[in-house]
């Protein structure tokens, strides 16, 4: 297990694998977001969560609400682990954060990864500024239970609420404030995911991603709104490393049978 002031969590380190899938969550989100995946992701693929302050086992940190020094930050902790093609998954504000954290690696001569994965979000460049991060508890709140995702009985107990909406408002200032940074796109391929009632992107607007990169880009729609990947977690690993490369599914251990 990583330290507590380290970026980056393995929940079950897998030192032979071939691949590594690096995750970063959505605004409010932690590592544990996809804590779940290790048990439905083959033997072949190595998962490494993001960790971003002021949340889980990293509560009593300061949060950063700076995109450029989050990936700076993820950069550094993630170079170490880049002795092996990685592929990047973000969902929701982990999309945008997962794209730059591509181009900086790219930036720093370290190699881009073998695919970006980016779930929930529309491309960097058309999503629309926001004020979320500006408005009041009860807004946020609304906002909160809007996308779903978060607990109405967390939201309902006032500790918990005000813990809560501190990281949550944090991270909207991240990413309601970030506009993507200057420099060439992506060469890697892009696969966009999204929920078919998602009130945030529709496939017309995920496909917007083509202008990220020149390595092509496919869109998946899953059954589900913004917050599809919890019920579908088997159906979304499947057909996340299936685009990897499909031949990671033939190494030892269980393997979700949907397509």
């Amino acid at each position: 297990m990583s330290t507590a002031r380290s970026w980056l969590r393995r929940f079950r380190p897998r030192p032979a694998a071939r691949v590594r899938l690096v995750c970063l969550p959505h605004a409010g989100g932690g590592a544990n977001a996809y804590r779940s995946w290790v048990s439905v992701l083959p033997h072949t693929v190595d998962l490494v969560c993001v960790q971003y302050p002021g949340r889980e086992d990293r509560f009593g940190e300061e949060p950063v609400d700076d995109m450029a020094a989050v990936v700076d930050a993820v950069t550094g902790d993630l170079a170490p682990l880049l002795d092996r093609p990685c592929v990047l998954f973000g969902h929701s504000m982990g999309s945008a954060v997962a794209y730059e954290l591509a181009r900086a690696l790219r930036d720093r001569g370290l190699p881009e990864p073998e695919r970006l994965i980016a779930s929930g979000r529309r491309a960097p460049a058309d999503a629309p500024p926001g004020r979320v991060h500006l408005a009041d508890d009860d807004a946020l709140v609304e906002e909160l239970l809007r996308l779903g995702g978060t607990d109405r009985e967390v939201l309902a107990e006032p500790a918990l609420r005000e813990a809560v909406l501190s990281y949550v408002r944090n991270d909207y200032r991240l990413i309601e404030r970030y506009r993507p940074f200057p420099g060439p796109p992506l060469t890697c391929p892009v696969s966009v995911f999204l929920g078919r009632d998602d009130p945030e992107v529709d496939a017309a607007l995920a496909r917007r991603w083509s202008e990220t990169t020149t390595g092509g880009v496919d869109v998946r729609v899953f059954p589900g709104d913004h917050f599809y990947l919890a019920p579908r977690r088997e159906q979304v690993v499947s057909a996340l490393v299936n685009r990897i490369d499909p031949s990671l599914a033939h190494g030892p251990g269980t393997w979700p049978s949907t397509p």
